[in-house]
């Protein structure tokens, strides 16, 4: 079969579904990720983590350094409806705050 009737063929067949790996947005694991800035201390960032993601002090102290010497870091993990009031939070607060989700 040359190209022209290939492409014909293909044009006049109807479509046939192919089983594929599709991963939806709302399956994909989502990520609180708490971007690095100059503007906002540690103390505010750390307290930020305690009272509206619910970290220990020890945890938040730990994120607040990732932050600051990765640039960014996802501080939580979790189902986008649960994750964006949090993010809503932390954005009045004035720290840059996105949610995210990675597919493989």
């Amino acid at each position: 079969m040359n190209i022209v009737e290939h492409i014909f063929t293909s044009a006049t067949k109807p479509h046939q579904s192919e089983e594929s790996d599709v991963v939806l947005i709302s399956d994909a694991p989502m990520y609180l990720v708490l971007w690095n800035d100059e503007v906002n201390t540690f103390e505010w960032v750390i307290e930020t983590l305690v009272e509206v993601c619910k970290h220990t002090q020890e945890q938040a102290e730990q994120c607040a350094y990732i932050i600051h010497t990765k640039g960014k870091y996802a501080v939580k993990n979790g189902d986008y409806e649960t994750l964006k009031p949090m993010c809503d939070a932390i954005l009045d607060r004035g720290i840059n705050a996105t949610i995210e989700s990675v597919v493989y």
